[in-house]
């Protein structure tokens, strides 16, 4: 169900990806000439893509793997605390999708929003909006607003789950560390952005923060 849903190729969520992809490509008519920062990304992802970058560095926390296509730069750091290297470079661009909401409280996302401003003048960070009636990771109807003890529960049994937990201390991890912001917030965190909504049925299903160069 979860595959049909939002993970297969021709899935509701893969279309909703697709027009976003065309909305950073619309955004950013030069993307194909742009040096790309991905904080949180996958290079499978830009793999995939309609229009590529001409060069994309991710930094993620996952494990690195050994081959890369030459286009294609990939680091182990912390978007929140990036290492120097990283840190004092330049880009023509920052792009993350679905990060922010993991990073770890307030006072980590406005380190990650202080790296967005930093390392370029452009951005684009998009992430799921809190008040969606469904939670996007479990599509859940209404996790989110539920206790912690009642969204481990969820995050536990619940079939729908993006990877299952294997036992319940590992439910509660995932849980504590997904934290749906709202606009107020998006807004604190990019003050100088355009705030765009992705909408289904009217509601906002989740928000871009991007800023063009000046």
């Amino acid at each position: 169900m979860r595959r049909r849903l939002v993970d297969s190729p021709d899935s509701w969520g893969a279309r909703r990806r697709a027009k976003r992809a065309l909305w950073l490509s619309e955004t950013f008519p030069d993307l194909a000439q742009m040096s790309v920062l991905d904080l949180g990304g996958r290079v499978d992802t830009w793999e995939r893509a309609t229009v590529r970058p001409k060069h994309v560095h991710v930094v993620n926390l996952e494990p690195l793997p050994g081959d890369l296509p030459e286009w294609a730069e990939l680091d182990y750091g912390d978007a929140c605390a990036l290492p120097e290297h990283i840190a004092k470079r330049r880009y023509d661009l920052v792009f993350s999708n679905s990060v922010i909401e993991h990073v770890g409280g307030h006072e980590r996302r406005v380190r990650f929003a202080e790296s967005v401003h930093t390392l370029a003048e452009a951005h684009w960070v998009q992430t799921p909006y809190r008040f969606f009636p469904i939670e996007p990771h479990w599509v859940a109807p209404g996790m989110q607003f539920l206790p912690t003890s009642l969204r481990t529960t969820v995050a536990h049994r619940w079939p729908l789950s993006h990877t299952p937990a294997k036992d319940r201390a590992t439910a509660m991890q995932n849980v504590l560390w997904t934290e749906l912001i709202d606009k107020t917030q998006m807004r604190h965190y990019f003050p100088q952005s355009t705030i765009r909504s992705e909408r289904f049925l009217g509601l906002t299903k989740s928000m871009i923060a991007y800023k063009l160069t000046s």
